[in-house]
C-alpha cells in the first residue's frame, strides 16, 4: 500500500512473526518468514508456515512449535484470531474493522489509489498494433488497440514515464472500403 495512512498487513504480520520466532528460537538466524493469502475464507486472510520451518531445529512437532509461536506472538490491533491448521500452518484472521478501514483508505485515495512510484520515472514506449490498410479488418485490430492502451495506463500508474504510439493506417480508399465491409458484416 502506497500510503502510510494504511498498514501493509503482510509486512506488519511478518514483523510480529519475527519477534515471536526470536522468542521461540533465539539462536536460529536463518529464519525466512513466508506469509501468503489464503485461497479459502474459512482458512483466514493470511497463512504462515514458520512452525514447519522451525520444527526440525527445535526437535518438536510443527503443531507444538505453532502453539509456542502463537503464545509469543505480540498483540495486533488488526488481528481477530489466530488458528493452527493442518500439520502446523498458522492462519491469521483480520478484524472486520481492519477490512473496513481499507475501504476508507481506497475512498480517501480517490484517483491516486493503486498508483506507485515503482517505475521511478523510467521512460517506456508502448507501440500499438495498427490495422493493415490492405487486409481485412477484424476484431483483433480493436483488441490490439485496447490492450496497448491498457498496458500503457498500467505502466503510467506504476510510475513509468510512458510514451504512446499508435499508427493509424486509415489513409486511402482501401481502408474505407474494408471498414464499410466490416460494418456490413456486423449488420450495423
Amino acid at each position: 500500500m502506497t500510503s502510510s495512512a494504511y498498514p501493509n498487513f503482510k509486512t506488519h504480520f511478518s514483523e510480529l512473526f519475527a519477534q515471536a520466532a526470536h522468542a521461540v528460537a533465539p539462536t536460529d538466524t536463518a529464519i525466512r518468514i513466508e506469509l501468503t493469502r489464503t485461497k479459502q475464507a474459512n482458512h483466514g486472510d493470511y497463512s504462515c508456515n514458520l512452525a514447519m520451518q522451525l520444527a526440525k531445529s527445535l526437535h518438536k512437532t510443527p503443531r507444538d512449535v505453532a502453539n509456542l509461536l502463537i503464545e509469543s506472538l505480540p498483540s495486533s490491533p488488526h488481528l481477530d484470531k489466530v488458528e493452527i491448521a493442518g500439520a502446523g500452518f498458522i492462519n491469521l484472521f483480520l478484524k472486520n474493522s481492519a477490512k473496513q478501514q481499507y475501504l476508507q483508505y481506497v475512498l480517501q485515495s480517490k484517483e491516486a489509489y493503486g498508483h506507485s512510484q515503482f517505475g521511478q520515472g523510467k521512460k517506456v514506449q508502448v507501440e500499438f498494433v495498427s490495422a493493415n490498410p490492405t487486409g481485412p479488418l477484424h476484431v483483433g485490430h480493436g483488441r490490439g488497440a485496447a490492450f496497448g492502451a491498457s498496458l500503457a495506463n498500467v505502466l503510467a500508474a506504476s510510475g513509468f514515464n510512458v510514451s504512446r504510439e499508435f499508427y493509424v493506417n486509415d489513409a486511402g480508399r482501401q481502408m474505407v472500403f474494408q471498414l464499410r465491409q466490416f460494418l456490413i458484416h456486423l449488420q450495423v
